[in-house]
């Protein structure tokens, strides 16, 4: 463990859904926190969750070797949570990556957790997939005792996920559903950045390993639909989308408003779930967050009357 009074933990990426909430639970340690952004503004939201000096934000792009060098410096910890769906992923996710654990390792730093993703793998057709496996291994080149963490789907009150497929619903009375036969093992936000604040302030317990961090309940995208209308008062109609057809939806892509990119019809492809034998959430104490019980807090908003509606009866998963 670092003395919290002296460390200081660098966070790239520290503006976005999970780097918020990994940065408050840092801040909840008393340790100082550096937030790395390319535009700083993006993460000016942290400011009121801070006490005074605790809370640094720089500017830091990690196709840069000087500003990902300034980040680091001095820090006793360094986080990399920076991910994108769309763009350039070989820049971000596989030599970025290798750039902060380069630096993070030249700086000193005594922890660094790098943020992958299930299904990582650089055989993937998956460009995301691909990169991301790639990342990992230069991230564990350049930084042998490096923790990884591999996320399932993460949901959260603003994350993309439940609030995305509640909003299409709202506005579609036939709701299709995308490989609805592919399953998944959402883990609640919070859940995973108290491991992720954990696996920094304690490498001598977690560095070098690999995490692999999931909820409690493996769940299709169909199911996964159903629960997400029945929390928020919806009832389209479900229709299952073939696949050949979802292929070739997946090619037009590019265009804007497309549902879905030919690259994430590819990781649709496989099955997000945690390996049966990876170590996850019970590594680090914490029992995994069901969808069902913090759901309805973010999704109530969606009903009629909003968050002040009485429910006839409790949302649970199909």
């Amino acid at each position: 463990m670092y003395d919290k009074k002296s460390g200081l933990v660098t966070v790239f990426g520290g503006g976005g859904f999970i780097g918020r909430y990994v940065c408050e639970t840092l801040f909840k340690t008393g340790i100082r926190v550096r937030v790395a952004e390319r535009n700083p503004r993006r993460a000016f939201f942290l400011q009121p969750l801070a006490a005074v000096g605790q809370l640094d934000l720089v500017q830091a792009d990690l196709r840069q070797r000087r500003s990902v060098a300034a980040a680091v410096e001095g820090a006793s910890a360094v986080i990399n949570l920076v991910g994108i769906l769309k763009g350039d992923f070989e820049a971000l996710q596989a030599t970025g990556a290798s750039l902060v654990a380069e630096e993070a390792m030249r700086a000193g730093a005594g922890a660094l957790v790098h943020v992958s993703a299930i299904g990582a793998d650089p055989a993937s057709e998956s460009r995301y997939a691909a990169s991301k496996g790639e990342g990992e291994g230069k991230v564990r080149a350049a930084f042998p005792n490096a923790t990884i963490i591999r996320p399932s789907l993460v949901f959260g009150h603003e994350d993309q996920l439940t609030n995305r497929f509640a909003t299409l619903m709202s506005r579609l009375p036939v709701y299709p559903v995308i490989a609805p036969r592919t399953r998944f093992q959402p883990v609640y936000v919070r859940d995973l950045a108290r491991a992720i604040a954990a696996a920094a302030l304690d490498p001598g317990k977690h560095g070098g390993k690999t995490y692999e961090i999931a909820g409690p309940e493996v769940m299709t995208m169909r199911q996964l639909s159903e629960y997400i209308a029945d929390a928020s008062g919806q009832s389209p109609a479900f229709i299952d989308v073939p696949d050949v057809a979802a292929n070739a939806i997946s090619y037009l892509g590019f265009l804007p408003g497309a549902p879905l990119t030919h690259d994430q019809w590819l990781l649709l492809g496989q099955d997000n779930v945690a390996a049966k034998k990876s170590a996850g959430l019970d590594a680090f104490g914490i029992t995994p967050t069901p969808l069902a019980a913090v759901a309805p807090e973010w999704l109530a908003r969606f009903r009629e009357g909003g968050r002040f509606a009485v429910r006839s009866e409790t949302a649970s998963v199909r």
